[in-house]
């Protein structure tokens, strides 16, 4: 760990907002310091002003300094994949979210073992938010529940089963990369049992997606909803919970009585993740997409008309993440996405134009993004750890890689 190396960035083409090329050839040396994780990194989270945490495959949570690259702390204690990490505002508590259906917590000044542990969910946990204090945490899966947690006892204050009244289709599944083991192993008629469903959402819920054309796609019994959650985040100075999922809708959640508040117009594809604006008025979701289809992000707003303001397309693939980003080099409100492209893109958020886009080229799909300060993304990708990002603004915003770990 913290082996420093560099090399000559030569992914520098720069995207206009009108979709023209500009080749700009090598900018400057990408830092290349130890990675962080030993397989793919699922989640990155702005811990500190010089800190992050991230989790990833290899089942740990690690605190790193992204100036330098070093890891500070790695905390082992999940037995599969991590899935979600954040943090408390100006909080020395981490929190973890796995496919081993626990969420654990972490001291950042503390053992090496978790601090705390909040079991109760039945699947892979996917959606994972801390309030303002750090004193309460939600967390979503995709049992379709969502929990209020006291982070200091532990105790469940509160579970929340989204209605499964409805009828589901595999086409509402989330699009990405399956096992092709399981394209072979489950025939058509057993992709019917209820078994075989729940193992294949649990695990690989894509699969159903790619069963060959001939055999058709299989259709969940009525009952049978595909409404997992896929994200949380906690609107600030406020007790309302954004939650994205897999039947395509956002939801405002009420932390005090964990109850919907309100529910957004449905989309057209899966939300993937989603984000609020630091003054509470907007939230930004994310689309699933392929070839060019979806992989939209979209702006809502919070406050008045509760509505759809803004699309911002240009993705190719599903879009991961999606974050706002406080004023700094882009003089406009502006915001970030990435995606399984291996692109990230900054978009000014009023007229939708796009102002930059960056691609990872050899990262693979791009998993997650953290804003460390109003020039600094740090960008979680699947094949080459953590990316990070620079926006400076010359003649037009640029987006450059600076290092990775």
């Amino acid at each position: 760990m913290g082996k420093l190396q560099s090399k000559i960035s030569f992914h520098t083409s720069k995207y206009r907002a009108d979709g023209s090329v500009e080749e700009t050839g090598p900018v400057r040396a990408v830092q290349q310091h130890g990675p962080t994780h030993t397989d793919a990194v699922t989640s990155v989270a702005a811990l500190k002003p010089d800190l992050c945490v991230s989790g990833g495959r290899d089942k740990s949570v690690a605190v790193c300094s992204w100036r330098s690259g070093a890891v500070l702390r790695r905390f082992i204690g999940h037995e599969r994949e991590v899935t979600k990490v954040t943090s408390g505002l100006d909080s020395n508590r981490v929190f973890s979210a796995s496919r081993d259906k626990t969420v654990m917590m972490w001291e950042l000044h503390g053992t090496s073992g978790p601090s705390q542990h909040f079991p109760g969910h039945d699947l892979v946990v996917t959606g994972l938010a801390v309030s303002p204090d750090a004193s309460q945490l939600c967390t979503g899966s995709r049992d379709n529940a969502v929990c209020k947690w006291d982070t200091e006892t532990g105790e469940c204050l509160g579970r929340a089963a989204i209605s499964r009244n409805l009828v589901g289709a595999a086409g509402s599944l989330h699009p990405v990369m399956a096992p092709r083991c399981l394209l072979g192993y489950f025939t058509h008629e057993a992709m019917q049992s209820e078994f075989a469903l729940s193992l294949v959402l649990q695990e690989a819920p894509e699969a159903l997606l790619r069963l060959p054309v001939r055999l058709g796609r299989p259709k969940l019994e009525a009952g049978y909803s595909v409404l997992q959650v896929t994200h949380l985040c906690w609107v600030p100075g406020e007790p309302y919970v954004i939650q994205t999922s897999e039947d395509k809708t956002i939801r405002i959640w009420d932390s005090r009585e964990l109850q919907v508040a309100h529910t957004f117009p449905a989309k057209q594809h899966i939300q993937t993740c989603c984000d609020v604006s630091h003054d509470g008025r907007y939230c930004l979701s994310s689309s699933s997409g392929s070839a060019g289809e979806g992989g939209e992000a979209t702006l809502w707003d919070l406050r008045q008309t509760r509505n759809q303001v803004r699309e911002y397309k240009g993705h190719f693939q599903t879009t991961t993440s999606c974050v706002f980003l406080p004023r700094g080099p882009a003089l406009a409100p502006s915001i970030a996405t990435s995606s399984y492209d291996s692109t990230v893109k900054v978009w000014d958020r009023d007229t939708g134009a796009c102002l930059a886009t960056l691609c990872l080229e050899g990262s693979g799909p791009l998993a997650s993004l953290a804003v460390c300060d109003s020039s600094t993304l740090l960008c979680a990708s699947f094949k080459s750890g953590i990316h990070v990002l620079q926006m400076s603004d010359h003649a037009e915003l640029v987006l450059e890689e600076v290092a990775a770990f």
